[in-house]
């Protein structure tokens, strides 16, 4: 696993065997990046996110690797949190972070102070009602900035849903096993 693009290029990541993840693929998350950047290498510069269920942290360290501004990183496993700062500390990353060591939903209420540009969710797979949990707390949350993305990383048999509240999927990728479900407020 390594960092795809941007400040930190190639630099390896870090993951645990035996631990109860499964990493967003080089692949995906090339794929997800190519998406939101349209071509434009810049477009993510000074952005905030949100990386719900962190695991190893990749997406959220994409992220600041192709300039965003912060990343909040939120995982409820202590060795997970602690992979996380592991892979930060590796490639010297001290600012622009939070690591919160909490649930989804709590956290999502936590940073209703917050204007998240981009909230990026990976429960795993087999937890199917973490998704709509996650998605009905997305969609009533007052941090997600007015033309914000929120990006759901799931089994491409399984369909998180079309619309939570205000929240309305416009567009679903599929690759491999994965797809990627992006919700916008309407």
């Amino acid at each position: 696993m390594r960092v795809i693009a941007g400040r930190y290029r190639s630099r390896p990541l870090n993951s645990m065997p035996g631990l109860d993840l499964r990493p967003t693929s080089d692949r995906l998350r090339e794929t997800l990046f190519n998406v939101l950047t349209a071509g434009n290498p810049s477009a993510l510069e000074g952005t905030v996110w949100v990386d719900l269920f962190a695991g190893t942290g990749a997406v959220g360290i994409e992220a600041l690797s192709r300039g965003a501004a912060m990343v909040y990183f939120v995982e409820s496993s202590v060795k997970a949190v602690e992979l996380v700062q592991k892979n930060l500390k590796s490639l010297k990353i001290t600012a622009s972070v939070e690591v919160l060591k909490r649930d989804a939903v709590g956290a999502i209420g936590a940073l209703k102070k917050e204007n998240a540009d981009f909230v990026f969710m990976d429960p795993p797979y087999r937890m199917e009602e973490a998704y709509k949990q996650t998605l009905e707390a997305l969609a009533g949350c007052s941090f997600l900035k007015q033309g914000g993305v929120v990006i759901a990383e799931h089994d491409k048999r399984f369909d998180p849903g079309e619309k939570f509240g205000q929240l309305q999927r416009f567009r679903k990728l599929e690759q491999g096993d994965s797809a990627l479900s992006f919700y916008k407020i309407t």
